[in-house]
């Protein structure tokens, strides 16, 4: 897994780095069980702060996403398929009202717009 800051996004890089390892989760790009890098492996090689890892590590784990054992590191939590679930069906629910945004934005009706889809899934 890659996890890549930029300096320019204007978001904090903790949440830049929560977000890519909850994407990495939530996609199977990371597994149940599999462990993380260290909170200072981490923010060493992305050039960052520890403190800066250790709160997207914090933000993780308050989200039941990964676990950490003390001694042993950090890992992917168990158990988390149902909110795995949630957010897949989120961001398909975000996909699908961009395109109908678009599509009547460009005129198009909510009838046209059905069709379309009924189309898109054949």
């Amino acid at each position: 897994m890659d996890i890549i800051i930029s300096t320019s996004s204007g978001r904090p890089i903790y949440e830049q780095i929560t977000d890519q390892i909850k994407s990495a989760i939530v996609t199977g790009q990371l597994a149940e069980g599999e462990q993380l890098p260290s909170i200072r492996a981490l923010a060493n090689s992305l050039r960052v702060s520890a403190i800066t890892t250790k709160r997207a590590y914090a933000d993780l784990e308050a989200a039941d996403l990964i676990e950490t054992v003390q001694g042993k590191g950090t890992y992917v939590a168990g158990g988390n398929a149902e909110l795995i679930r949630e957010e897949q069906l989120r961001q398909v629910e975000e996909l699908l009202a961009r395109a109908v945004e678009r599509g009547r934005g460009v005129g198009l009706s909510d009838d046209e717009i059905a069709e379309m889809l009924a189309l898109v899934m054949e």
